[in-house]
């Protein structure tokens, strides 16, 4: 059984980061402490995010509103496949 603390390690929240910090690049944050402090956040917190760990959806909807960009956007290219 696997316990309530531990997420799994999804490929989809890998791509999420990835995304994440593609987009902060293309916005000019050249450094993810920038970031982390337009957004109020730790550094380490913000760093946690571009690594693939699990977020709330508010923090996503904070960063999406920062980079100027919308949900459609930001996911626009992650593919989550169809569970069988």
């Amino acid at each position: 059984m696997e316990k309530k603390d531990q997420i799994p390690n999804l490929e989809e929240l890998k791509a999420i980061a990835e995304r994440l910090k593609e987009l902060r690049k293309a916005k000019g944050y050249s450094n993810y402490e920038h970031i982390a402090f337009e957004l109020g956040m730790s550094r380490s917190a913000y760093w946690r995010l571009e690594t693939g760990v699990n977020f709330e959806l508010k923090t996503l909807i904070k960063i999406c509103r920062l980079l100027d960009v919308n949900l459609e956007q930001f996911f626009q290219g992650i593919d989550i496949p169809n569970s069988k």
